[in-house]
């Protein structure tokens, strides 16, 4: 959420910024926002004026008093002004829940050096590791390699639908594999504690992070569970929700800071309006898992953290020996509460392109202002931290990568030196 304070200050330079966000309007509806500002502000130089009214009655009802005079009508109008204060106190409650509705909508502001671009056409390529294999005839897709190896996208369709996959025998253990090494570098070597989170959250923990209430028809919602406190439920679509909530309305000490958690769990997207992209194989799922890294940060540490989050990342496909490339998002296609992202595209040689893989963002304050998570400063007052989240990474676009990378002309795969341990010593993977 952004700080209100923003739009009363520079409305026209915060609608400016958004302006260079994909589809900008229904972010900030401005003329909603400056009737309920110039209400709000009537309200309170009204309730101003009442409160001195009020006082200086007061004064003079003592005054009265203490010379033995009646004071009746000064203490009917006293009455009266107290009654406005209620009515007028009410309304304010209105407007400010008013003006919070319209803020939970709002996007975040892109950070200045964020390049403008209308959608992922005006990315920048920052960087390129690995050089893609050349293959002496046509590399086939993960589709074709995996399933004499355990890739059932039939089993899957079957037991729940389009956009769901079944992993059998060599195919489960590679996966596994994955997620366990991921979980081991990011925590052994770069210092993040493993957590594992519930998968199903509360709607006040959407809010937090984001996804609610502009996203919902993106989310599987819960229709039975909950409870009379919270009756609406959501599977989660990425452990960032769990992850950054953790700190939810908690004042954090300045030297706990920063706090890094990472979680290997499956990720649920019913993705309303993307019908007909990446529908075949494993690019695009309802169900994916993912190991997730988020920080918590003093906001001077966020952009190095950024920074870190981002080499923490790219340590697991260069361990991998995956190919790949880091491109900095531009703000027509970054996610509504990113201030500024990086992607990893990994090099998947059956399409002949780069495909994300990866996307670490700062967020800022945006969450955190939403979440009420802060911590004390060196002044003793309490200060919003910044949040950062990124994949570390997506397990099955992983697996996709390996096997289109390290195939073999007979259909096998050769299982990369960094996952043998976790395959039991295993080095081919044979139908």
């Amino acid at each position: 959420m952004l700080d209100i304070s923003l739009l009363r200050r520079d409305l026209d330079a915060v609608v400016a910024r958004l302006q260079t966000r994909k589809n900008p309007q229904p972010y900030l509806d401005v003329a909603r926002f400056q009737a309920l500002e110039s209400e709000r502000k009537q309200l309170q130089t009204q309730t101003e004026d009442l409160q001195a009214r009020r006082n200086s009655l007061s004064k003079a009802i003592g005054m009265a008093k203490g010379k033995g005079e009646d004071a009746s009508a000064l203490m009917a109008e006293v009455g009266g002004i107290g009654d406005a204060l209620k009515a007028s106190a009410e309304r304010l409650d209105v407007l400010q829940a008013e003006l919070n509705d319209i803020l939970m909508h709002v996007a975040n502001l892109p950070q200045e050096d964020v390049p403008v671009g209308p959608d992922e056409s005006g990315n920048v390529e920052v960087r390129r590791w690995g050089t893609p294999r050349v293959f002496e005839t046509d590399p086939r897709d993960h589709v074709d390699l995996g399933e004499p190896l355990g890739l059932e996208f039939e089993t899957g369709a079957k037991l729940s639908g389009a956009r769901f996959t079944f992993l059998r025998g060599p195919m489960a253990r590679l996966h596994r594999a994955l997620a366990a090494f991921m979980l081991d570098v990011q925590t052994q070597q770069h210092g993040y504690t493993e957590c594992y989170t519930p998968y199903i959250v509360n709607r006040e923990v959407l809010e937090g992070t984001g996804q609610l209430p502009k996203f919902k028809e993106d989310m599987f919602w819960v229709l039975r569970g909950g409870d009379d406190q919270h009756p609406e439920q959501y599977l989660i679509s990425t452990s960032e929700i769990s992850l950054t909530n953790s700190v939810r309305e908690t004042v954090l000490k300045a030297e706990d800071l920063p706090i890094k958690l990472t979680a290997h769990s499956p990720c649920f997207r019913s993705e309303a309006g993307s019908a007909g992209r990446d529908t075949r194989g494993m690019i695009r799922q309802h169900q994916f898992d993912k190991v997730e890294m988020v920080q918590i940060v003093h906001p001077e540490q966020s952009e190095a953290a950024l920074q870190e989050m981002v080499s923490h990342a790219e340590a697991i496909l260069q361990r991998l020996g995956l190919p790949y490339r880091v491109m900095q998002l531009c703000t027509g296609d970054m996610g509504f509460g990113a201030a500024k992202t990086y992607d990893l595209e990994v090099w998947l040689p059956a399409q002949n392109t780069y495909r994300e893989i990866s996307s670490c963002s700062n967020c800022e304050a945006f969450q955190a202002r939403r979440m009420q998570t802060r911590f004390k400063n060196a002044q003793g007052k309490n200060e919003l931290v910044h949040t950062l989240n990124g994949s570390g990474l997506a397990v099955g676009r992983t697996l996709v990568a390996v096997l289109e990378n390290y195939q073999q002309p007979d259909g096998s795969i050769r299982v990369p030196d960094a996952l043998v341990p976790y395959m039991g010593g295993v080095t081919e993977l044979r139908a």
